[in-house]
C-alpha cells in the first residue's frame, strides 16, 4: 500500500492567548513539528495589538474580513480584505486592529512561527 501523499487538517492547534485574539496553527510548529512553514487562521478583536518585534522569519498576511494595521519600520499601512503583505525577516513591525469589528486573516511565517524567532520588544 503506497503512503499518502498529503495531510488534511481538521484539528488545528488553538495557541493559547490572554488578549482575546484566536489562533488556530493548522501546520507548523506546534500542529505537525513543521519548522520549514507555518499557516495559521487569525481572528484579532476589535481594539487588539501586541507589542512592536523584529522577527527571524518572512511573514505573509492575507486579510479575509476586517482591516489589519501595520506599522513596519516606523510606516503605517492598513490592509483590508481581498489584499495581503510580505513582510520580511528582520524587520521591526507591530500589527493591531485598533477598528470596530474582527479582522479574520490567514498568517504564513517561513520558517515557522516560534517564540524563539519572534523576537517581541517588553
Amino acid at each position: 500500500m503506497s503512503q499518502k501523499k498529503y495531510t488534511i487538517q481538521n484539528n488545528p492547534f488553538i495557541v493559547p492567548t490572554t488578549d482575546g485574539k484566536i489562533i488556530k496553527e493548522h501546520f507548523g510548529n506546534a500542529t505537525d513539528g513543521n519548522s520549514e512553514i507555518s499557516i495559521a487562521h487569525m481572528k484579532a478583536p476589535a481594539g487588539w495589538s501586541e507589542p512592536f518585534q523584529t522577527p527571524e522569519f518572512d511573514e505573509f498576511t492575507f486579510i479575509i474580513k476586517g482591516k489589519k494595521q501595520f506599522i513596519i519600520e516606523g510606516e503605517q499601512i492598513v490592509l483590508e480584505a481581498g489584499q495581503s503583505i510580505k513582510i520580511e525577516r528582520n524587520t521591526r513591525v507591530q500589527y493591531s486592529n485598533p477598528f470596530t469589528e474582527v479582522c479574520e486573516y490567514i498568517a504564513i511565517c517561513k520558517p515557522a512561527f516560534s517564540l524563539d524567532l519572534v523576537n517581541r520588544e517588553d
